[in-house]
């Protein structure tokens, strides 16, 4: 569809950009400008209510392996994560500046490179990181109340003119000069407050739950003796310590079956560390998993629908998304089967090898999650009465379980777990009231994500919802 419009020079003029090209002229954002100044209340803009809008910039990186040895570094992607411990890790050694770098919670940040416009609020599991000159930190004055300037920024209207001044032929950007002259109206102060309020329960909300999973798997390897793994325990494809000893191995043949001769699947650096789990009581996978075992939903006919239409369709990219957007496509008897049920575990099984990647990364389905569909790129466990779900996932989801899985890939360019070498790892076994406190512990965390994700959601909906009757009110009229 063509889009025409006639653009009087006056009005460009008194913008804060003279841009003239069509995509800008003609974009959502210069008529959510104009709504947003003729709002019934006073209105003022996103650079004065912040004390500072700001990218890192470009800076010389040196990467490392060890945590002790490096500061995580979160790009525009992985700020969406609702997980932040598997980002890439900056020396602390050879980076500048690193105290202006560090972020901070209560910030806002949005991507500000490629994909643009989206928006996260931090907590205390950003903070201490640092962030790409791909991300701009928006520190709100506490004026308006920083939980509703996101609300606001996160909203359809705030994205909007956060994408209006994007510019790039092939990668978009967007600059601090673009969103400090955004304009935010001064809504009444107890709908403000009730946005605000909202937002910040939200965040406390994630920062206990991923408290709650990390005593969960505290507990797991206490009980079970089992220590934290160091990069020396295994082989990966990624940033090495230059003392690092090369692996080199000899296998017999009767040790190596028609399942793979992969040198990556008979490691003896990961065999070494497997046989630690010898310590405790232990069942092979194969043996805690329900009859269905390694179940993979098929592929999805992908006609896209209105969000609320349908059902909504998950891929790998989006599910590891704090707030998960999938596609919405209409619901088909076919598809009843791979519905999401709650408390099934879910395994990214196809991807690239690199340390932050999400390939073999697991997924509890909590509320969240339950009754979606998700696409064939995934396995889907669910479990025996050998052990319950919260309890598979608390340890898949482990470093040790992490490492299991990936060591049993196969392929090239693109790799995938491979069941048949799986089902012979072996996982813990503790008594049956700490299993159960686990698993519990895991369903509790997963209920304040969703418990949270909704807070969001009816904070941003208030803003939405307020700035619509705007429109009513003038038709009336």
């Amino acid at each position: 569809m063509i889009k025409s419009n006639i653009i009087r020079l006056k009005a460009i003029t008194n913008s804060p950009s003279t841009r003239i090209d069509p995509p800008f002229q003609l974009s959502d954002g210069v008529t959510i400008r104009r709504l947003i100044k003729e709002s019934p209340y006073s209105t003022t803009t996103i650079g004065e209510e912040t004390e500072r809008i700001w990218h890192a910039g470009r800076w010389k990186r040196a990467y490392v392996a060890e945590p002790s040895n490096g500061i995580p570094l979160i790009g525009s992607s992985a700020m969406l994560r609702s997980d932040l411990s598997n980002v890439k890790l900056v020396s602390k050694k050879y980076t500048d500046d690193i105290q202006d770098k560090l972020l901070e919670s209560g910030w806002i940040l949005v991507s500000c490179s490629g994909t643009i416009g989206n928006t996260v609020f931090t907590n205390t599991g950003h903070a201490g990181k640092l962030a790409s000159q791909d991300v701009l930190r928006l520190k709100p004055k506490d004026i308006l109340g920083a939980g509703y300037v996101y609300a606001y920024l996160s909203s359809k209207y705030g994205y909007a003119m956060l994408t209006q001044g994007t510019f790039g032929a092939v990668i978009q950007h967007i600059e601090p000069e673009h969103v400090a002259p955004i304009p935010i109206p001064i809504l009444p102060k107890d709908l403000r407050q009730k946005i605000d309020d909202l937002i910040w329960e939200a965040s406390h909300l994630r920062e206990d739950a991923d408290a709650k999973l990390k005593r969960a798997q505290r507990l797991l390897k206490q009980t079970a003796r089992i220590r934290d793994l160091n990069s020396e325990d295994y082989n990966y494809f990624g940033t090495h310590n230059s003392k690092r000893a090369v692996s080199c191995f000899v296998r017999n043949r009767k040790d190596i079956s028609t399942t793979s001769f992969n040198a990556f699947n008979h490691g003896e650096r990961f065999r070494k560390t497997l046989s630690e789990l010898d310590e405790c009581e232990t069942i092979l996978i194969k043996d805690a998993l329900n009859e269905s075992g390694w179940a993979s939903p098929g592929g999805v006919e992908v006609i896209e629908l209105r969000p609320g239409n349908g059902v909504m369709l998950i891929n790998q990219k989006d599910i590891f998304d704090i707030i998960i957007q999938g596609k919405w496509v209409p619901k088909k008897k076919k598809y009843s089967k791979d519905y999401l049920k709650y408390g099934e575990v879910l395994i990214a099984k196809i991807g690239t090898l690199g340390e932050n990647e999400t390939f073999c990364r697991c997924v509890f389905v909590g509320e969240e999650l339950e009754g979606k569909l998700i696409s064939s790129a995934f396995y889907k466990l669910s479990t025996n009465d050998r052990i319950p779900s919260g309890y598979l996932y608390c340890w898949l989801s482990s470093d040790w379980g992490f490492r299991q899985l990936r060591s049993s890939h196969f392929g090239g360019k693109l790799c995938y777990p491979n069941p048949a070498i799986m089902n012979d790892y072996k996982i813990p076994i503790l008594d049956n009231n700490t299993m159960l406190e686990i698993d519990q512990m895991v369903r509790e965390a997963h209920t304040m994500y969703h418990k949270a994700n909704n807070k969001e959601r009816l904070a941003i909906s208030m803003v939405e919802t307020e700035i619509e009757s705007w429109d009513e009110n003038k038709s009336k009229k």
